[in-house]
């Protein structure tokens, strides 16, 4: 059974190489949101038990969906990938329920130990 998965980011360029560091055989299902509010939706269809999320996104940022995530008391595995890599954007997301930050653009070699540490991937 695949893992259903979200990235959100407004880049297409950014998804595609945040698809690409994704391990080849892992199983996972994957949809695309382009911005906070599409990948609220997603989540709430049962689409996003990972969540990959860009922080600077038009219509609602990432933190805005941290937000919502934490005030709505929904449960997904939140992983921040930004270019924001300032510690009060790190220690913020934290506070607001992201399990890692990943700074962009992200690799094979930054994604796969947070995976592994968190059972995501074996």
């Amino acid at each position: 059974m695949s893992l259903p998965i979200v990235i959100a980011d407004d880049s297409l360029l950014a998804r595609k190489v945040l698809t690409k560091a994704l391990p080849p055989d892992w199983e996972v299902d994957v949809s695309y949101a382009s911005n906070g509010r599409e990948a609220l939706g997603l989540y709430r269809e049962g689409r996003a038990s990972v969540m990959f999320l860009d922080l600077t996104m038009p219509d609602m940022t990432g933190y805005q969906v941290l937000e919502a995530l934490q005030h709505e008391d929904l449960n997904t595995f939140v992983i921040v990938v930004s270019a924001d890599v300032q510690p009060m954007a790190q220690s913020r997301v934290r506070a607001l329920g992201a399990m890692a930050f990943v700074a962009k653009p992200v690799t094979p070699e930054a994604l796969l130990p947070i995976l592994k540490e968190y059972g995501l991937y074996v």
